[in-house]
Formats: structure tokens, sequence, C-alpha cells
């Protein structure tokens, strides 16, 4: 379905939601499919003959404008009769790319689809080696759902091989591990029997981190720990059956954790995520109901201006207001009452990953149907491999 976008407004509002323009009126044996190789005359037959297509040569399929036309998507909220209340920017990676200053210079494309640097055979038919091909492999943020997939593949009736999903889910926390963010513990010091410490995070993405789907968080795991490494203080602690400790939201469906520019207690935590609210301001995690984010305070992308960025994409809640929450970074700094007696201390920051929150799934428990109870049922089989670290470093200190 891709290679059969047309270029027609992409990268327009009416493209978005999927709105792109597919030749459906052409008849098959006719009808153009679209790539960025020139494909000769041979060649085109045998496609024309096997596919139903005739290959066109065009260099719109490698523009993120392309993606954008699906993965910026419009949800509306519905009421009793099913009229309209309102609309959701659900997910807009695309629009947060485009006010970052990954807009110039890096597609989505060569994150999502990397380029191989040898030559490829890309047809099995009389192939011809292509430079840069680019593997449709469309890493993304989500590694869990495939050890979900193969863990009931029988119920499930999975067809996929058991080690092709393992590899799709390693390959997943490969990339986010190794390209979506820094830790760094910085102006760390010991000041009668207080230890302060900063926690700057950075985000490597094009895009807002977590983005998309707004089921995912990212959040920050901080402890201090004595000379004989007892924990004396922790913050963002991950409980077995992914509830985070500390976090308001996950004890209680009403409420959410806000954004903090400072911790001094063990029970607040950063957490980087986006809490939707339906028309009466209430929490949720339905799409059908939500017509707003309440919180957006996932990690900006460098070069995003929150101060100009449009209402789709704009910052909610305190950060907005965070002279450290910026383009590519926050600073999140702690506040720790410590014995010093009990030195030397080490500190440990990482930043937590989860692509279905605790209570995105656990909401889920309020609505029957067997589908509903059966995936409730695979999360909370899973939920110890719910979640990742994406980065993480550690500080001594006397």
């Amino acid at each position: 379905m891709c290679h059969q976008i047309k270029k027609d407004k992409l990268g327009t509002e009416e493209s978005f939601t999927a709105g792109f323009v597919v030749d459906s009126t052409t008849p098959l044996g006719q009808r153009s499919i679209f790539g960025p190789y020139d494909v000769d005359q041979g060649r085109t037959r045998i496609m024309q003959s096997a596919s139903q297509m005739v290959p066109r040569t065009e260099l719109h399929v490698q523009d993120s404008a392309l993606c954008a036309s699906c993965h910026t998507l419009y949800t509306h909220a519905r009421g009793p009769n099913g009229e309209i209340l309102g609309q959701l920017p659900e997910q807009v990676p695309y629009l947060e790319w485009k006010h970052s200053a990954f807009y110039q210079n890096t597609s989505c494309q060569s994150c999502h689809m990397p380029q191989l640097t040898n030559s490829m055979h890309i047809t099995s038919v009389m192939g011809q080696p292509r430079e840069n091909f680019s593997k449709h492999v469309f890493r993304g943020g989500n590694f869990f759902m495939p050890k979900i997939f193969n863990r009931n593949r029988k119920e499930l009736g999975v067809s996929a091989l058991p080690q092709d999903l393992i590899l799709a889910s390693q390959q997943t926390e490969d990339h986010l591990q190794n390209s979506s963010a820094r830790v760094k513990i910085d102006q760390v010091q010991i000041a009668e029997d207080s230890l302060k410490a900063d926690v700057v995070v950075t985000n490597l993405a094009g895009h807002k981190l977590p983005t998309a789907y707004p089921s995912r968080r990212a959040w920050l795991h901080f402890t201090v720990s004595d000379a004989q490494g007892k924990i004396v203080f922790e913050s963002g602690k991950v409980n077995p059956d992914g509830s985070i400790q500390g976090n308001v939201n996950d004890h209680d469906k009403n409420r959410f954790e806000k954004h903090h520019e400072q911790i001094n207690r063990q029970d607040q935590v950063q957490i980087y995520e986006a809490i939707m609210a339906d028309i009466k301001g209430n929490v949720t995690t339905g799409l059908i109901e939500a017509t707003e984010f309440i919180k957006d305070n996932r990690i900006l992308p460098m070069g995003f201006n929150k101060a100009t960025a449009s209402e789709g994409i704009m910052v909610q809640g305190r950060a907005g207001n965070d002279r450290d929450f910026s383009g590519a970074k926050d600073t999140v700094h702690y506040h720790v009452q410590i014995d010093r007696n009990q030195g030397p201390f080490t500190i440990q920051a990482e930043l937590m990953y989860q692509p279905i929150a605790f209570r995105w799934a656990h909401n889920l428990k309020e609505e029957k149907g067997t589908e509903i109870d059966r995936f409730v049922s695979y999360y909370e089989d899973m939920a110890r491999q719910s979640w990742i670290v994406l980065a993480q470093e550690t500080r001594n200190i006397k």
C-alpha cells in the first residue's frame, strides 16, 4: 500500500489520518506502483505480469510526508448518540519532527528504515544489485507486543516464526537503547546532611520521547546508596506488575503525576508522558472519550521551540513553565536527606521506558469482552518484561 500512495497532497493536513491518495480507477495491469529505482523494460514487464502493477520511478516514497499520512492521526471523541465532542492529536510525530532541528536533514526513513551499506538484490526474480536500499524493518518503540505474541502464539494462531519475533523485539530494544536518549548526573554536592544532584536527560530522537501512541511513557529511576550498598533514597522504582512506586496515576486512575522540577521525596517521580482527559476534564485512557492532553512533558527533540509550538504538539502542564525543560533536554534537581557518616555514596540514574503503561492495561478491566480479558491476562502474566532501561549513569561521591 505504501508504494501505491501518490505524491498528491502529501504533507498537507488533508493527507493526515490516512487521507493519502491512491489510484483506484485505473484497471489492474496498468496501475502504477512507485519506488526510488529506475526499472528497465524487461523487469517492468515481469513485475507487471506478477503483481498487476507497473513500476514507476518516484522519490516521494523516501519523503517523511509519506509516513505522515498514517502516523499523523487525529481521533474523535464521541457522545452517547455518536456525535463528535472533540478532536485529539492522538499521535503526531511528523509534526513534532517538522518543528525540530531534524526537519532539514534527517528523514523519518533514515531512522526507521535504515539503509544498507552494501548493494542488495531486492527482487527474487532477475534482481539487480541496488545501492542504498532502505531496510523495511520499520523500527519503532514497541518491543513488548512481539513478546506477548510469542508467549501466546498457539492461542493467538501466530504464524510468524518464534525466532523472528524474538529478533524483532531485540532489535527494537537495541535501537531504543542506542539511539533514543542519554542520561547524565551533574552538579553533585554534599552539604551537611543534604545531597544534591542534577539529572540531565537528553533526547536523541527527531521527535518527542516517547512519541506516537499515548500509552508509552518514560521515567527517571534515581537511587542513592550508602557505603554498604543499602539504598537510602529511591524515586521511580518499578513494581513487578509494571506500576511505578509513587506514581499517583498507577494508584488512582482519576489523578496523575505532575511534572517535577525538583524531587526531594521518594513518593515523587519524574514521568515523561501524555495524559488525556475527556470533555469534562476527567483523566482517561479511552481514545473514544479523550478531547485533550492535560499533561504532555514528553522530552522535546533538539531545536524544538516550545514557545512557538502549535496546539497539536505544544507542551501541556507544568513543563511549559520549566526553564530546564527545553529542546532536547530536561534537568531534574534531586535534594536528598542523608547521614554523611554512611558515605561514600553511590548515585544511579536510569531512564526507564514502557510502551504500554500499567494504567492503560488495567483500565481495560472495567470493560467486558473476551478479547479484553485475554489481553489483560497477557499483560499481567508478562508485566515484568514490559519495561527496559534506555540509558543510565552512575556516580560516586564522598
